[in-house]
């Protein structure tokens, strides 16, 4: 029995990133990448390590490529502790495990540290796989949960629960994190909403290494939780764009939607230091003609445009600052 399963990158496009503040987001998944996973039966629990999870390298060129890929300690850690996490829920849920083992290996195409969901691509993944081998059925909004608390518990990542939920529903979802709700039943609410109803939307990434998220969102939780007026305020502000974006995908008013993306960056650039590096992606794609925001924390940006030409001006301005540029594949 080989089972192989496989998640995709995410973008989020507005609310962005009010999840981890009671907000509410709206995120696509990008399938032009994904992780996979494959499992199949073998005497031991073996975790194949993967090229990227060497400590032996062919050149210094290479060692900076691996590292861009998966960071600094490849993917095992995730696989591992992916693999933790679904056996402490199955003994919580009093889920009996029949004993047998397996071996499990990775492989994923997404770029690293620039904002579209690697690292949880791969536990979503693993999660799968994991479900299928044991047939277990995990609640898909419980799902979402067990992916954050495997990172934020178990690898000391902070994160927010948007990019989980999209890459567990996929698609394209409306989440609202309400927080009656959230302490209500543990989860908020989300809908998915018609990926045709999306307007013309273009992603651009960094080719060079990003930062880790978990560094960026330090600060503005620790003032969040403080009370401070202009976070808490703003906070909100972000989380309304998410509420406004969803009628206007509903009522097809594309103008508004281009106003929105603009909008959310420039709430978040009130209490988030943007570096340059990030700063130039969004103002070399607003100089073609387009809107722009963050797909995450930082490293990729998300936005419209109005038509090939365009979208042509940010493949050529966007590669001078060493970015690529694609269209998302949502569905």
């Amino acid at each position: 029995m080989l089972i192989e399963t496989r998640a995709y990158a995410r973008a989020g496009l507005l609310g962005n990133p009010s999840d981890g503040f009671f907000g509410k987001t709206i995120a696509i998944t990008v399938r032009n990448f994904g992780a996979s996973v494959t499992l199949y039966p073998s005497p031991e629990l073996h975790i194949e390590p993967q090229s990227q999870d060497t400590n032996v390298f062919r050149s210094l060129h290479h060692l900076r490529d691996s590292v861009s890929m998966l960071g600094y300690h490849g993917g095992v850690p995730l696989l591992k502790a992916a693999v933790k996490k679904f056996a402490e829920y199955c003994e919580s849920e009093h889920i009996r495990l029949p004993n047998q083992n397996f071996s499990i290996r990775y492989n994923t195409s997404i770029p690293r540290q620039v904002g579209l969901s690697g690292s949880s691509a791969i536990i979503v993944a693993t999660f799968r796989a994991l479900m299928q081998f044991y047939n277990v059925e995990i609640p898909l909004p419980i799902l979402p949960n067990l992916v954050l608390a495997t990172e934020a518990e178990e690898l000391g990542i902070t994160a927010g629960l948007q990019d989980r939920v999209i890459q567990c529903y996929e698609g394209c979802v409306y989440m609202d994190f309400e927080r009656e709700t959230m302490e209500r039943q543990g989860y908020g609410q989300y809908e998915p909403l018609d990926s045709r109803l999306l307007p013309k939307l273009y992603i651009a990434y960094n080719t060079d290494l990003g930062k880790q998220s978990g560094r960026v969102h330090n600060d503005v939780r620790t003032r969040w939780l403080k009370g401070e007026p202009i976070v808490v305020d703003t906070m909100s502000a972000i989380a309304n764009v998410a509420h406004e974006g969803r009628e206007a995908m509903l009522n097809q008013d594309t103008k508004l939607l281009n106003d929105l993306v603009n909008r959310n960056f420039d709430l978040r650039s009130q209490i988030y230091t943007i570096s340059d590096r990030n700063r130039s992606l969004i103002e070399t794609a607003r100089a073609c003609g387009a809107s722009a925001s963050f797909t995450g924390s930082g490293g990729s940006i998300i936005g419209l445009y109005r038509d090939d030409a365009m979208l042509n001006r940010l493949f050529v301005e966007l590669k001078k600052i060493n970015a690529r540029v694609i269209k998302p594949y949502v569905v």
